[in-house]
């Protein structure tokens, strides 16, 4: 959705008109010859595009590639249908975690790219996997009354009441019932979602407990929000963490928002509030929400030579540990546990592998399969197969569901010579990856 004009304006100046080129004069020759080529040229890109395979029916002859879907239910407080999108993050279905959830506001408008970045920042190592969900609103109206409360504005506003509570009371409680959520739900909007982000941040008894407004509409109602926020902030009601932006804007009452807010430092409120000046109001979305997203999950991974830099294996498991007081949490993920296995065999702590695993075990015990896993792929690569077959005995009963585990089992025999059971193995691991629908790029891995 497109978002509605607001009393923004750019800070970049308007470029002057450039002189004419001056050309000389055609003969009527030239023109003639002119002529000709033009028309051959297009017969020739006519029956070139006519043949084109960008002229394919993509929808019939490609494999589409699933990021999320949509849902419909019917809503009490708006007595209307109201849709919904959710993408999960990868191995969703391959454990029974609990995940955090991100909600964003405008579905229609944001949700690809918002699901996508945070797909692609967890598979990175930036930030803890977590369950997306798009709030998709009816259109421009819709939009433009769900996230504003009553004022003089008009008619055409005033919904943030009923927004709120079917957010609150069906749309939430609907995820909580259909996928594996935790407790953590942080809300994204922007422009006028974002309004209704700081709107739902002074609401009592939130379910909420993370807040990202991008470029917010704080003009709206003559920034009576502030007036809203300064008594919710005097009650100390408030200390979720909020991340606020602004593009190359002017008027939006940010700035003013901004410094209502510098005078509840002492109130612990964790924020932070970036500018964008290269951005605009339609351009800032996705750098900000990329920003804000860091912003929840700070200093989330390592690679193998930073953890080289900290230490001997305890002052990298330390740190992991202290992540944990994320907005949502810290495990060792697959990037962190092959970053991590790197790291044990660089820094030569092998020697201390049975000693650096029931550490694991004790703090991160969801991920001591896959962090051994790792180990004994390094020993595979280096050609050591009875050590990775120790490692691998070693978590056999929680790698019998793992195609990771079967994977090295496959390697590991296959390097033996046992062909029948090196085969029985990798046909394991590629049936658990279709049953927990890994993606492609997990798939070729496994092959």
């Amino acid at each position: 959705m497109t978002p509605i004009p607001t009393a923004s304006v750019p800070t970049t100046s308007v470029p002057t008109t450039p002189e004419p080129i001056r050309t000389n004069t055609p003969t009527a020759l030239g023109k003639c010859l002119s002529l000709c080529v033009c028309l051959l040229l297009t017969l020739t890109l006519t029956q070139a595009w006519a043949e084109s395979p960008a002229n394919v029916d993509i929808t019939a002859s490609g494999n589409a590639i699933i990021a999320g879907h949509e849902f419909s239910h019917d809503s009490r407080e708006f007595k209307a249908p109201r849709r919904y999108m959710v993408s999960l993050p990868e191995g969703y279905y391959g454990n029974t975690r609990h995940y955090p959830v991100l909600y964003v506001v405008d579905a229609d408008f944001q949700f690809q790219h918002v699901s996508a970045l945070a797909l692609h920042l967890a598979r990175m190592g930036k930030i803890a996997p977590m369950i997306v969900v798009g709030i998709a609103n009816q259109g421009q109206s819709d939009y433009l009354y769900t996230t504003t409360w009553k004022s003089d504005e008009g008619e055409a506003f005033g919904g943030a009441d009923t927004f709120y509570r079917y957010l609150t009371k069906e749309l939430v409680p609907t995820i909580d019932k259909q996928f594996r959520t935790n407790p953590h739900k942080a809300l994204a909007g922007y422009s006028m979602g974002g309004l209704f982000t700081l709107y739902a941040m002074t609401q009592a008894n939130s379910p909420f407990d993370a807040y990202l407004a991008m470029s917010p509409s704080v003009w709206y109602d003559k920034m009576s929000y502030i007036e809203r926020l300064d008594e919710r902030l005097k009650q100390g009601a408030i200390t979720a963490p909020l991340f606020l932006t602004l593009a190359n804007e002017q008027e939006m009452g940010v700035d003013e928002l901004v410094t209502a807010l510098k005078g509840y430092d002492a109130q612990k409120i964790r924020w932070q509030f970036k500018h964008y000046p290269d951005e605009n109001h339609f351009t800032t979305a996705l750098p900000a929400l990329n920003d804000g997203l860091l912003f929840l999950s700070p200093d989330y991974g390592l690679d193998g030579g930073e953890m080289l830099a900290l230490g001997d294996y305890r002052a990298v498991l330390d740190y992991f540990a202290k992540r944990k007081a994320n907005w949502a949490g810290f495990h060792i993920e697959w990037l962190q546990a092959y970053q991590f296995a790197k790291y044990l065999f660089w820094s030569k702590q092998l020697d201390r592998l049975d000693e650096v695993l029931q550490a694991v075990k004790a703090e991160f015990p969801d991920s001591l399969t896959m962090v051994t896993v790792q180990v004994a792929k390094g020993f595979n690569i280096k050609g050591q197969a009875e050590k990775a077959k120790a490692m691998l005995d070693s978590v056999a009963k929680q790698g019998e569901a793992s195609p990771y585990w079967h994977r090295e089992m496959s390697l590991y025999y296959q390097g033996m010579g046992d062909e029948a059971n090196a085969k029985r193995h990798q046909d394991k691991a590629l049936a658990l990856a279709e049953e927990y629908r890994l993606n492609t790029w997990e798939l070729w891995e496994l092959q």
